[in-house]
């Protein structure tokens, strides 16, 4: 609207109020990541119904809405891929946050097999979505961070924080082990690595990687069996 008016006003010489108003400030994103030890532990501790969602929120950067919309369509296992096509806002099919979300992510092998073990999970409910509650449906993003996230992390007594920093943990992840920022982006749904730098700098280590190996030695080498 800004521009409009400043064209406008340009063209046929008249004042617009816009001038001289700075935009707001958007507030910086809070970023708060999950070290490897703590997603061990929340991993184990989890329970068993929940651990191949929290495992592939963790490990793939995928947004809580783009996890609950995910369907089994949408999941290539032989492959080790899955795209992101759609997302479950509001209790209901939506588009993705932005064009550059729909993507396709690599798997790791985590991933892989908590997959596997939530189609067996999964499999009496006959449900297109991945994760579903007995209904069929995605399940309530609220009831799993009051009644299962938030009292896991005080029963561990790590510091509380939103589901949605499991996405930032898995970028934090990927960086740390030495991954292609590129790569990064992409598995993100960024679609430059300048919003990765700015919101991840110091997280930024020398990066080498390019195909998500470096980040299955970090898993394989930490996490427990």
């Amino acid at each position: 609207m800004k521009q409009i008016l400043t064209e406008a006003a340009d063209r046929h010489e008249f004042e617009t109020g816009f001038r001289g108003i700075k935009p707001l400030r958007i507030s910086k994103t809070k970023i708060e990541p999950f070290s490897l030890l703590e997603v061990g532990q929340i991993l184990e501790a989890a329970p068993k119904e929940y651990q191949p969602y929290l495992t592939t929120a963790f490990f793939t950067g995928m947004r809580t809405s783009e996890l609950l919309g995910l369907t089994w369509a949408s999941v290539d296992l032989n492959n080790a891929r899955l795209t992101i096509e759609q997302a479950w806002v509001g209790g209901e099919i939506d588009s993705t946050k932005t064009a550059g979300s729909e993507r396709t992510i690599d798997l790791s092998t985590p991933v892989i097999q908590a997959l596997i073990e939530q189609r067996k999970n999964t499999e009496a409910i006959e449900s297109e979505y991945v994760f579903c509650s007995s209904n069929g449906n995605p399940f309530s993003r609220h009831n799993f961070a009051n009644r299962i996230w938030h009292p896991l992390l005080t029963q561990l007594n790590i510091k509380r924080r939103r589901p949605y920093q499991t996405r930032h943990t898995a970028a934090t992840l990927w960086l740390a082990s030495g991954e292609n920022p590129e790569w990064i982006a992409r598995q993100m749904g960024h679609t430059s690595t300048r919003m990765l730098f700015t919101t991840y700098s110091r997280y930024v280590p020398n990066l080498t990687r390019k195909d998500g190996s470096a980040f299955e030695q970090l898993l394989n080498s930490q996490l427990p069996g």
